[in-house]
């Protein structure tokens, strides 16, 4: 008998070690799904696209040049900042790219791949209400939810009065009915929602910029191999010339939301 437990309890042991040590890089390819999560209501990064009523973007791009490494099928799952941690923590997916700022306090939930994108935290008010930072503390400011433009504003400008909202296009709506005098987000999401307002004449983003925030892909914590290979891919996608040509669909001269790439993937800070 003792000898049958000490069997059973050895087995039982080296199955938990198993799924202990189970490798997240080789469960995707085994499936043949790599599961990310992105924004349904961001633009340009991610968005849902009215034609063919598919999450699309800049961020899916990305995910998708990272299936296509893998020879696997993207699935994409929508996102709001808030759900962004929480969906990795829960295992629901693989991967999050999602205009996710690379941070100290999120990398002790998660683990983050190098840079693949850089923005600076921007303002969005009707015409002549905003010009300068110094501004920003006499002002009813829209901000997202569990997003470090929200952190950083609070640390910088005391005096601002902050209302969160769960994503831009809901602070925007408050910015339109006058329940805020203007809100914040990284530039290029900002130019991104204003490309598509009828009567985007009537707004301004100022020239000024209070953060300089650098992009990472939202990875589970302790998946190396997985950090790996999509480290390793993101450089390729710099070196080979791809990183630009997404880059390009969304925001080069004939986009609708022109901006100069000032970043490059293996760029250091």
């Amino acid at each position: 008998m003792k000898s049958f437990l000490s069997i059973a309890a050895t087995l039982t042991l080296a199955l938990v070690a198993g799924v202990a040590q189970a490798d997240r890089l080789d469960d995707i390819k085994k499936t043949g799904v790599l599961k990310v999560a992105s924004f349904d209501s961001n633009p340009p990064f991610g968005f849902v696209d009215q034609k063919s009523r598919q999450i699309t973007g800049l961020d899916v791009d990305f995910a998708q040049a990272l299936a296509d490494k893998l020879g696997v099928k993207l699935e994409v799952l929508p996102t709001n900042p808030a759900n962004r941690v929480p969906l990795l923590t829960s295992n629901k997916v693989d991967l999050v790219l999602a205009n996710f700022t690379i941070t100290e306090e999120r990398a002790k939930q998660v683990d983050f791949s190098i840079p693949y994108f850089a923005s600076g935290q921007q303002f969005l008010a009707k015409k002549g209400v905003l010009s300068s930072p110094e501004q920003l503390n006499s002002l009813r400011i829209g901000v997202d939810k569990g997003t470090v433009n929200e952190i950083v504003l609070r640390e910088k400008y005391p005096q601002a009065k902050l209302v969160a909202y769960d994503d831009t296009p809901f602070a925007f709506t408050a910015l339109r009915n006058g329940n805020v005098q203007a809100i914040t987000q990284d530039g290029p999401k900002l130019i991104g929602l204003l490309a598509n307002v009828p009567d985007k004449e009537n707004y301004e983003i100022p020239a000024f910029s209070i953060s300089e925030d650098l992009i990472g892909i939202g990875i589970p914590k302790g998946e190396t191999a997985l950090k790996s290979f999509v480290d390793e891919t993101l450089l390729e996608l710099e070196t080979q010339g791809k990183a630009q040509a997404i880059y390009d669909v969304w925001f080069g001269p004939q986009s609708k939301t022109p901006l100069e790439r000032l970043y490059r993937i293996g760029q250091q800070q």
